[in-house]
């Protein structure tokens, strides 16, 4: 069978293929793939090529598909695993295998496996590890999206507090405790908005930064502080920009204590400063963000360190607990990571969008990769409406849902749109 996918040949080498995918083997499994969404991590390896991680030495002659946030459905099941799963079925894949130590990742490290492909074979490995998760929720795009939700939930689970005088490590955040998250307001701080508002575990007060005031604004109509106070959460947007002593007032709104938990969204120096200074007491600064810097630093107080017994976590990724939580909370409604969702685009969309994602402002972009589309903003469809009645009929589906990505505008794009 022939697929069309996007490889990565080396540094900023991005190309859209068509090529055979070779037999089926008994342990493998054949699925089609209907929507990705962009990831960062994915311009990162873009950019360092090779020098990645995640991706091959040797990817210059053997390239791998890129994309790791993706949903789809299976095909031909290998006779292996013809006891667990069934054609037809929808599924997500958590990419963190860790398969016998391994860092080989769907979207790095594989030739067959990604999210920006029409066809793909999921290796034996990604069964093993339990890492093909069944989806029974309506919509394709929600599952892609339960990829970077795990990673949002593996983080507040990866924080930790202790007790004076214990070394055990208490995980999770602080229950009813005072929790930052900076940098908050693009696509990945928006979930953990979400989640932290709607989860079982929650901080008594939510403090998000950034210094856009549109950004901000349009997080507050998404997680509203009414809707976070029925939750029994007191939510607060600020802008640091307008403060002379952004740590000062910071710190002032938790009457002098400090913040139990901070998350830093963005890998810049000053950020991580500042979530350092406003630590209080056993506070725990969580380092979301992952930079493109190897040499990546910024300054810590070690005193605080060995007075106030702050600490730092970092995570990258999640879990397949982590992503089970995701696919259940969204199945029942809890969370609606569709907020997230600000851009729409097809296969032929993936290679520039990669290499340009910093750049395109909004939160995450959504492909779906068996069409042929540019990336186009949702907000600008009524505009494009004008001359095409594609997009006009996008835009009255979304308007009818607050402007937002749904499951009625996945339909209407999957049968109407462009194939490629």
């Amino acid at each position: 069978m022939k697929t069309k996918a996007v490889r990565i040949y080396g540094k900023n080498d991005l190309r859209l293929e068509e090529f055979e995918l070779p037999p089926l083997k008994d342990d493998e499994i054949l699925a089609r793939v209907v929507s990705d969404t962009i990831c960062m991590s994915s311009y990162k390896a873009t950019k360092q090529g090779a020098d990645h991680r995640r991706v091959p030495d040797n990817v210059s002659v053997n390239p791998t598909i890129i994309g790791h946030e993706f949903a789809g459905e299976l095909i031909q099941i290998g006779k292996k695993w013809q006891h667990l799963f069934n054609a037809g079925e929808k599924f997500s894949i958590q990419p963190a295998l860790n398969y016998k130590g391994s860092m080989d990742a769907p979207g790095y490290s594989f030739p067959y496996i990604g999210g920006d492909a029409t066809y793909i074979i999921i290796p034996n490995e990604v069964m093993e590890m339990n890492c093909l998760l069944p989806y029974y929720g309506r919509d394709f795009f929600m599952a892609s999206l339960s990829e970077p939700l795990s990673c949002i939930i593996g983080a507040f689970h990866a924080s930790y507090h202790t007790s004076y005088g214990s070394y055990v490590h208490q995980m999770d955040i602080r229950e009813g405790g005072n929790m930052a998250i900076l940098a908050g307001v693009g696509p990945m701080g928006l979930g953990a908005i979400d989640y932290a508002i709607h989860r079982d575990r929650k901080p008594g007060l939510l403090v998000v930064t950034d210094i856009d005031d549109h950004r901000l604004e349009r997080a507050a109509r998404m997680h509203t502080p009414e809707e976070a106070q029925k939750n029994g959460v007191r939510l607060l947007y600020v802008n640091t920009r307008h403060y002379s002593d952004p740590v000062s007032y910071l710190k002032g709104l938790t009457a002098g204590k400090g913040f139990d938990d901070v998350f830093v969204f963005a890998p810049v120096r000053q950020v991580v400063v500042q979530a350092d200074q406003i630590l209080g007491f056993d506070g725990c600064l969580n380092f979301f963000a992952g930079p493109e810097d190897k040499d990546f630093s910024a300054e810590l107080n070690f005193y605080n360190v060995h007075y106030a017994f702050t600490h730092i976590v970092g995570t990258t990724g999640g879990n397949t607990d982590d992503m089970k939580e995701a696919l259940d909370l969204m199945g029942r409604g809890v969370i609606n990571p569709a907020v997230m969702v600000t851009h729409i685009g097809g296969l032929d969309a993936v290679i520039d969008t990669t290499k340009r994602l910093p750049e395109i402002p909004g939160g995450k972009k959504l492909i779906y990769t068996n069409i042929s589309l540019e990336l186009t903003a949702i907000e600008d469809f009524r505009q494009k409406g004008e001359k095409n009645t594609f997009f006009k009929d996008l835009a009255d589906i979304v308007k009818i849902n607050n402007g937002i990505w749904c499951g009625e505008a996945e339909d209407y794009l999957l049968k109407n749109g462009k194939p490629i």
